[in-house]
């Protein structure tokens, strides 16, 4: 048993383990009191063998492998495929080989969230190896047993300046070294006993000391190791490390990284991997390969079954990445073309943006819809936007597979079901009923009128007595489902204009028009990058009508007058609609008064020519704040307040709309820079490709910057050109001194 005193760092926040099985292993410790080191087989300890209090040791809870955790890893750094892939072995595992004395360049690929290794010792080496290489040393932080068992579970690798001296090693003479620094990997022991990076932090606090590294313990054990294993002759030690599942295809076939093993016809293993058609794995290669020549920070990843064919892709360009920063608070997740079963089992995810215009934030192709599966795309995806979640998923599919997932990869996001999913799902299931018409139109009234959740529970009830359906399976599966996409029960969740809770509303696939259910790979592929071309050029064309033209008032409401001057054109128009409808509002009614809270009823004609058909909605409002919630829930849903706030605000006197109701996505002045994250501005200077990153970055703001307007453009483009004369006159310097 192992105690953790109150004065322990992070003692709080110790989390609990999966099981409560797990035991802290040997090579857990390093103790630094004293001048004394204990690493290896040093110290054991084990069950109740040993107990260690007061503050000698401290053990830090984010050591612990802890299921649900937030994936935090730049995915810039993520394994490049075409760079390192040196070896494809019939195992179907990714061989990348390296040199450890001395590195021409960078041999092992930074460390990713899902690579996969035979053994605990591949990746200890692969890590001390990729350590190496960049000048740091590593330790082991942590690590864990099973209960009664000496089976190594789990285990976290730290750079050796982790962490700082204790109060009682200030004196020490031993000079200090640690700088609290947070790199780190984390290792879990997964299913086929292969050992999983489950967590990556790649930045350090400090500069490398390659000379100081090459002397530390790790490295002069990899050395000694290496003495034994290599023949004298050898001048360099070649480690090779295998990782599982990783992206690699035989171009030329159908997707098999083993060129010498026939294709397989058991209906299983046809079932998991893509069904393609001969040539269409050259496709995608050739068109993964042709836009990372142009978009260097493109990203692609390809997972491959166990026999070595190709199973789910996903791919994401820089623009995508950088988009996420400003438009990643709601997405759609959409799986229309697998539903539907079109040739190519297209995903994407979809955002909105300022102009309400959709946006693409990643997209790929899927074998299957297993568990496995989703787990592999959400966190591929989640990992390239450096592991921020959404506040909002919508999906277009009702899988309980999914939900799964998305609960596994996304514990704190609200997950929601597109509404007009929902409506057509009821068309294919309840279609046949008698009186059909009549059923459709009280279901839309039961989802779309009612106000309140016992509203809601009321008519549900009486619309299954009334058509006699309350024992059909679906309806009732459905009904099990209803706070994932019934309005009344998402009042909190904010959708920013992307779902559908009006009558006759649709979410539009991002593909729409352009992609059918017959499309061919390479039909796709050549039109892909027109699709987003198209998109690209529609939303600078928006952005330069939101700026230079000015919107038609229709009212005489300052409110329309004060957001005209802020929205984009497209957001101010649907704002527009509410300013008008004001005119539908009359009988405001304070029902409630609890100190600076007020209520209020506030009644709304539903048709102009029928004077007595109108409905209640209530709403709460703050003087103190001027705060104001409608039980419509149009700001949630939509992102701007409805016509019963507006009329709220009016009737208590407040001028302008107050600022925490004008949200930033909206406004036409929204600066965005559709770069990927700048990071760190740490170069070596002695990396030529940390040269291009850093300057290809810099570049994209000035462009970015630059097209905001004509000025902008005039001045970026005069900088690039002084740029570019300042450094040719640094190159013909060196050719006179050479001459």
């Amino acid at each position: 048993m192992i105690e953790i005193e109150e004065s322990s760092q992070n003692s709080e926040q110790m989390l609990e383990e999966e099981d409560d099985d797990l035991e802290f292993d040997s090579n857990n410790l390093e103790i630094e009191g004293n001048e004394l080191e204990i690493e290896g087989n040093g110290l054991e300890i084990e069950g109740s063998g040993l107990e260690i209090e007061g503050n000698d040791l401290e053990i830090e809870s984010h050591d612990l492998e802890t299921k649900g955790n937030v994936i935090e890893n730049n995915c810039d750094q993520m394994l490049d495929i075409e760079e390192h892939v040196h070896d494809i072995n019939t195992d179907n595992t990714l061989t990348v080989d390296g040199q450890n004395s001395e590195s021409h360049g960078n041999s092992y690929p930074p460390p990713v969230v899902g690579m996969e290794f035979e053994s605990y010792d591949d990746a200890y080496n692969y890590y001390n190896c990729y350590a190496k290489e960049l000048g740091f040393a590593i330790r082991v932080k942590s690590s864990w047993t099973k209960r009664n068992s000496k089976e190594k579970r789990g285990a976290v690798l730290c750079c050796n300046c982790e962490g700082f001296k204790t109060m009682k090693e200030a004196n020490s003479r031993r000079k200090e070294t640690r700088t609290g620094c947070l790199a780190m990997i984390r290792l879990r022991l997964v299913e086929s006993n292969r050992w999983r990076v489950d967590e990556v932090k790649l930045e350090h606090n400090h500069s490398f000391d390659p000379e100081r590294a090459q002397n530390s313990k790790s490295h002069k054990k990899m050395d000694a190791g290496s003495k034994r294993k290599v023949e004298p002759t050898l001048d360099v030690e070649v480690r090779t490390i295998k990782l599982y599942r990783t992206a690699a295809v035989d171009p030329l076939g159908y997707g098999s990284s083993n060129s010498n093993e026939g294709h397989s016809n058991h209906p299983i293993d046809l079932l998991k991997r893509l069904k393609l058609k001969k040539g269409d794995a050259q496709i995608i290669y050739n068109y993964f390969c042709q836009v990372q020549l142009t978009n260097p920070n493109f990203f692609y990843l390809m997972d491959l079954t166990d026999e070595g064919f190709l199973k789910n892709v996903f791919w994401i360009d820089s623009r995508s990445r950088a988009a996420y920063a400003y438009f990643g608070d709601v997405i759609i997740f959409d799986t229309t073309c697998l539903s539907n079963n079109y040739e190519i089992p297209l995903f994407s995810f979809v955002g909105v943006n300022h102009h309400g215009q959709s946006i693409l934030l990643g997209c790929g192709l899927l074998a299957d819809g297993t568990f496995e599966t989703y787990i592999w795309l959400f966190r591929a995806w989640l990992t390239c936007m450096l592991g921020r979640p959404p506040q909002t998923i919508i999906t277009t599919n009702q899988c309980k597979v999914m939900q799964n997932a998305i609960a596994e990869v996304f514990p704190r996001a609200h997950h929601r079901l597109c509404l007009s999913y929902i409506v057509q799902m009821v068309l294919e299931n309840l279609g046949a009923l008698p009186d059909y018409e009549a059923f459709q139109m009280v279901f839309n009234t039961t989802i779309y009128d009612t106000l309140k959740v016992d509203e809601f529970e009321m008519a549900w009830e009486a619309m299954n007595q009334r058509f006699g359906i309350a024992n059909h399976d679906w309806l009732r599966s459905l009904y099990e489902d209803r706070e994932r996409w019934a309005p009344v029960y998402s009042k909190d969740t904010f959708f920013a204009g992307m779902s559908t809770f009006q009558r006759g509303e649709s979410i539009t696939s991002f593909f729409d028009g352009w992609l059918h259910r017959q499309t061919s790979f390479r039909e796709f592929f050549d039109m892909y990058e027109l699709v987003l071309q198209k998109k690209h050029q529609q939303e600078v064309l928006d952005d330069f009508e939101s700026r230079d033209s000015s919107s038609m008032l229709r009212t005489s409401s300052y409110y329309e007058l004060q957001l005209s001057k802020v929205y984009t054109n497209k957001i101010f128009k649907k704002f527009q609609d509410e300013v008008v409808m004001m005119s539908s509002c009359f009988s405001i009614t304070q029902v409630h008064a609890n100190g600076s809270v007020f209520t209020y009823m506030i009644k709304e004609r539903e048709a102009e020519e029928n004077l007595s058909n109108f409905r209640n909605f209530e709403l709460l409002y703050d003087k103190s704040g001027a705060e104001v919630r409608c039980n419509c829930c149009c700001f949630n849903f939509r992102g701007y307040l409805c016509r019963h706030a507006l009329c709220i605000l009016q009737y208590n006197g407040v001028d302008e709309i107050p600022y925490q109701y004008i949200l930033g996505r909206w406004r036409k002045d929204f600066k965005r820079l559709y770069v990927p994250d700048l990071g760190s501005n740490n170069v070596d200077i002695a990396n030529p490709v940390q040269w291009f990153d850093h300057l290809y970055k810099r570049a994209m703001q000035v462009v970015e910057e630059g097209m905001v307007s004509q000025d902008h453009y005039m001045v970026a483009w005069q900088a690039f050109k002084e740029s570019l004369n300042k450094v040719r006159l640094v190159g013909d310097k060196h050719v006179q001194i050479d001459h």
